[in-house]
């Protein structure tokens, strides 16, 4: 084994990768930031239904905007294993070629076919984006991860944010026409994929292409753990250890806040990508505007993008009991989002459905960053990226399921609006489930809560058999509580 003499200074030419990472870096959150600049993306659906394509609203509903959710869920799987499989870089390609892929087929596909396969690409490019998210940490130090993954973020959010407020302001003041803004998002989505063959393939990821630890006295890596502990005959670690990190998943999921926090994962982000899928639709059904120059869906997500960033950032600054307050919290913010849901299907105003939407989106956006910390703490990086994947499995099924029972054609095919008054029921369901949780935490806790305290006064007042009473200070019994 090497050793690192203490005291010793590094040398000049070791220096050079502390800069070159943080070149690795800010280059990754650029090509983040440029990627994301699709400024025709907030006004596809109009574009879809307006005079460019002219698909009614049943074949866009009921036919088209299914196949999303069919394509996620069957790329979701192999792309999150070649990901780690193959390093990032290559998935990144991928996901590149599919964006250019998606804004070709909408300016030249005019076939509900080839809209279909659009919707295939975009799912292709939505499993991807587990690709960039995890590329950062192939690049940093562990005790870099938590302040890289939050630049990587808010390059992206910068990215969407950016590309909203252009596409809003060129509909609005510029009357540039939808299909131009197709033209301007493939030009920037080429670019993208320019960007993305200068990145630099990592050496090495999170599980299947793991190096022997630095010699800098960290401590192994769970994976590696595992590994030790696995069979030395002609099978390599590869072939079992992602097996027994699954089984380690389900021993970890017996803890309450993990497991409450996963199911919210699972069943809220199920239902929340459920509305951004569709609420377009909803939009265009609300207010059918024949001047493109009304349609502001641009400005709304530009507006919801912030609002969550801005949300994301309080959720960091709450300290209160999780474990005691959970369930409440998540079950007063679900109740709250299923009277959006309510109101944004009931009205006729399209500036109060507006106003709804980026209130419910920003609610989610809340409690992420929250359900992130209260999964990951007690986790290793490997089992937390595992835990990550199965919920998103989880999530992307269900969401599936849904799909072919409400939207789906083939199902009951159901218009819009009806479709909301399901996912109002859904996210109904799911607020008096988390609400009788809490009030449950709430008796078990009083009930544990009364039966301490008076154990505890009378070990304070009552005398021991064996000799005089001991005089107790509130020190000590703050040291026994």
């Amino acid at each position: 084994m090497c050793k690192k003499d203490e005291g010793t200074k590094k040398p000049a030419v070791e220096a050079a990768p502390d800069q070159r990472w943080k070149l690795q870096v800010f280059y990754l959150c650029f090509y983040g930031f440029m990627t994301q600049i699709r400024p025709g993306e907030s006004f596809i659906t109009p574009y879809l239904l307006g005079q460019d394509k002219n698909f009614t609203e049943v074949e866009v509903t009921n036919v088209i905007t299914p196949v999303l959710t069919y394509s996620y869920t069957a790329v979701l799987v192999p792309v999150f294993l070649l990901t780690d499989y193959l390093c990032y870089k290559p998935v990144l390609v991928l996901q590149s070629l599919s964006h250019i892929s998606i804004w070709l087929l909408l300016i030249l596909g005019t076939s509900v076919l080839a809209m279909q396969l659009m919707e295939f690409f975009y799912g292709v490019t939505m499993a991807a984006r587990i690709a960039y998210s995890s590329y950062i940490f192939s690049l940093v130090a562990p005790s870099r991860y938590q302040r890289m993954a939050s630049y990587s973020r808010s390059s992206v959010l910068m990215g969407v944010f950016a590309s909203s407020v252009l596409g809003q302001l060129c509909v609005t003041l510029g009357d540039v026409p939808f299909l131009t803004l197709n033209y301007i998002s493939l030009g920037f989505m080429s670019f993208g994929l320019i960007l993305t063959l200068f990145l630099e393939r990592p050496k090495r990821s999170l599980f299947f292409n793991r190096v022997e630890a630095d010699c800098n006295g960290a401590a192994p890596a769970e994976l590696d753990k595992m590994a030790k502990g696995g069979d030395e005959g002609t099978r390599g670690w590869r072939d079992a250890v992602l097996c027994r990190m699954l089984r380690e998943v389900g021993t970890v999921a017996k803890q309450p806040q993990l497991r409450l926090w996963s199911l919210w994962w699972v069943f809220n982000s199920t239902g929340y990508y459920l509305i951004l899928y569709y609420v377009q639709i909803l939009w265009n059904e609300i207010y059918p505007a024949r001047d493109n120059r009304r349609v502001y869906n641009g400005g709304v997500d530009a507006a919801s993008t912030l609002l969550g960033a801005v949300a994301s950032f309080a959720a960091g600054y709450m300290k209160i009991h999780w474990a005691l307050w959970s369930e409440l919290v998540i079950g007063a913010v679900t109740a709250f989002q299923a009277g959006l849901l309510l109101l944004m299907n009931t009205t006729s105003n399209i500036w109060l459905c507006y106003t709804a939407y980026v209130l419910f989106r920003g609610s989610y956006q809340f409690l992420v960053p929250i359900a992130i910390f209260r999964i990951a703490t007690s986790l290793s990086k490997e089992l937390c990226a595992l835990v990550f994947g199965v919920n998103t499995f989880f999530a992307t099924v269900l969401k599936t399921i849904i799909t072919i029972i409400v939207a789906d054609k083939r199902g009951l095919g159901l218009s819009v609006h009806p479709q909301f008054y399901v996912y109002f029921g859904y996210f109904t369901l799911l607020a008096v489930a988390y609400l009788l949780a809490a009030i449950s935490v709430g008796v078990r806790h009083s009930r544990h809560k009364q039966p301490t305290e008076l154990a505890f006064a009378k070990e304070l007042h009552q005398p021991t058999t064996d000799g005089p009473a001991e005089e107790k200070s509130p020190e000590a019994g703050t040291m026994q509580a």
